[in-house]
């Protein structure tokens, strides 16, 4: 899988549930060109292979913040490349996380594997806490935000540049916040979290309401709905999807967006 022919950067949503996998949906999953990853939840292995991608060609792991739905697949991801994919220790994975995350990622590895990751925690990563930079080896470069999640987990959003000029908002787990208000008129997409209907008040996440309202303060945005707590398009059971403006797309596990070398994008819809 890569850029389609006559397109330079793609885009692919493997998965764009919440955290409880509705039907027809696994966890909300990014992979950029390929070889970026935002989050790695619990079936990150099993996202990857659907697509067709090895685990070993995954150069980037961006986290957003510490949730188990976004951070519970590293430790299959680091004992899957050790021991299929990149045996011989050939690649480097650079892991993009805050202050303080090693040690999240340490115990859960730890308590995942006991004694069989130790090694490659200081071996296999390249532990970067910048707030910016560039994505070595890729078209991509990063700047990282606060967002408004649950604040235990200290969320972030990337803001996500291509050489294109393309520009995409990847908010994370977040609800309305000033982070992602600052750098949304200047996106060429946003991926907004969908995680709760409009009968649940909570902060941390959008609803559909916030959602409508969003698209309607930035109408040439591109709006993209993932971690949805509705089951997928045709699917019976769970939660039915919202009725949402035109304008906004609701994604769907394995739809993508591709990217021309002007920075002009279409999506492609996988159903």
């Amino acid at each position: 899988m890569g850029p389609s022919s006559g397109f330079v950067a793609r885009i692919d949503f493997l998965g764009t549930g919440n955290a409880f996998s509705p039907p027809g949906r696994m966890h909300a999953l990014a992979l950029l060109d390929s070889s970026v990853l935002v989050d790695a939840p619990p079936t990150v292995l099993v996202q990857l292979r659907r697509a067709g991608v090895s685990p070993a060609d995954i150069e980037h792991l961006l986290f957003t913040h510490w949730h188990a739905d976004h951070t519970f697949g590293f430790p299959f991801l680091l004992l899957e490349r050790q021991h299929v994919s990149d045996p011989d220790a050939t690649k480097t994975l650079g892991v993009h996380l805050r202050p303080g995350g090693r040690d999240i990622l340490d115990v859960l590895c730890r308590t995942g594997f006991p004694g069989s990751l130790d090694a490659a925690l200081d071996e296999r990563a390249n532990w970067s806490e910048s707030e910016s930079g560039e994505l070595a080896g890729t078209d991509w470069s990063y700047e990282r935000f606060p967002v408004c999640h649950t604040p235990e987990t200290d969320p972030h959003g990337y803001e996500l540049v291509h050489s294109s000029g393309f520009r995409l908002l990847h908010c994370g787990d977040s609800g309305p916040c000033e982070g992602i208000e600052q750098r949304s008129a200047r996106a060429d997409a946003v991926l907004l979290e969908m995680g709760i209907p409009d009968f649940v008040q909570s902060p941390h996440h959008h609803t559909p309401s916030d959602v409508i309202s969003f698209a309607r303060r930035y109408p040439d945005a591109l709006v993209l709905v993932t971690h949805n707590y509705a089951s997928g398009v045709g699917i019976e059971g769970g939660f039915p999807m919202p009725e949402l403006p035109s304008s906004v797309h609701q994604l769907e596990d394995g739809d993508n967006l591709i990217i021309d070398e002007n920075g002009n994008f279409s999506l492609d819809i996988n159903s």
